[in-house]
């Protein structure tokens, strides 16, 4: 049984981690394992807590962002004729329905777990508040952040870059179903090689698409440094712990 709020003992950080502090990025299709695929798939959501799991009871204060993608994607509301705002909206529930079922996995493997809403719906999580979100990390919860910036016209990527700017994270970590960044379209050039290092710069003047321009803009605004790698098994741990994985998108 989780302890009380009051009295929770955060685990002592590894000394060997590199990040004390970070904002994960998943879309929605994390959640249900194939791209462009529909729903939650128990096994794959099980699989991404106890992974999520692992790294918190490393000591690291870890705040979650996820996509609602596999539920509703608020930009293909809107190509079909929505209305935009009306649509991310729907989207933005979206997130709301996998940080609940995040939230699930995340406390059946052990690990306190609080989910903060933009969008406030008190019956089923907090209200998000910057320094409610800071000190629930501090005490050692995972905090997962949902429905966005609570506004229309912003991606949850958007959302993610300003939640780690708001509670002082030390890097922003997006995991997709990519090795990183290359330079040129791997899925069009056989010779496409990863980078290891990009500048922001570069990712907006190139429009690198695996992640928001407004994301990476308010990155650089700030010197927030971006790490781009593959979600598979172990990655976020390593990446914690300092290994050369994916593309960093920083200044040098």
């Amino acid at each position: 049984m989780t302890k009380h709020a009051d009295t929770l003992a955060p685990p002592p950080p590894d000394p060997n981690l590199a990040f004390r502090r970070v904002v994960v990025k998943l879309s929605g299709e994390a959640l249900c394992g194939e791209r462009g695929g529909f729903g939650i798939k128990p096994e794959t959501l099980h699989e991404l807590a106890a992974e999520l799991a692992s790294v918190h009871r490393m000591g690291v204060e870890l705040a979650v962002v996820v996509g609602g993608g596999n539920i509703f994607r608020g930009l293909k509301g809107a190509s079909a004729g929505m209305d935009r705002s009306q649509s991310d909206y729907m989207g933005m529930l979206a997130t709301v329905i996998n940080s609940l079922a995040l939230q699930d996995a995340l406390e059946r493997a052990g690990c306190p777990t609080r989910v903060m809403t933009a969008i406030e719906i008190r019956q089923l999580a907090e209200p998000y508040i910057r320094r409610r979100a800071m000190r629930h990390l501090e005490k050692g919860y995972v905090v997962i952040f949902a429905a966005g910036t609570g506004n229309p016209f912003f991606s949850t990527d958007t959302a993610a870059a300003l939640r780690a700017m708001e509670i002082q994270a030390q890097a922003l970590f997006k995991a997709t179903k990519v090795e990183g960044i290359y330079d040129r379209d791997p899925m069009r050039h056989e010779d496409a090689q990863m980078v290891s290092h990009m500048s922001y710069d570069r990712f907006l003047s190139d429009r690198i698409g695996v992640m928001d321009q407004t994301a990476v803009a308010l990155c650089r605004e700030n010197k927030l440094p971006i790490r781009v790698f593959k979600l598979t098994e172990g990655n976020i741990r390593k990446v914690c712990l300092g290994d050369a994985i994916g593309t960093v998108v920083e200044d040098r």
